[in-house]
């Protein structure tokens, strides 16, 4: 049981990152990483995609 957390925590790492920086695209890449991150882009992109830059709203 516990070996199959650490490959399903390394699949969703970017969506993981993205919550913890606060992306306000955080469901998107989410999304991009539940259909394509079985792909080996699909999963590349989200990564990268997770470390761009969070958009700051400022009111």
């Amino acid at each position: 049981m516990e070996f199959a957390l650490i490959p399903l925590l390394l699949y969703f790492l970017p969506w993981m990152i993205a919550l913890i920086r606060g992306h306000h695209n955080a469901g998107a890449i989410f999304l991009l990483n539940l259909l394509l991150g079985w792909t080996l882009i699909g999963w590349l992109f989200a990564f990268i995609w997770s470390f761009t830059s969070v958009r700051r709203y400022y009111v």
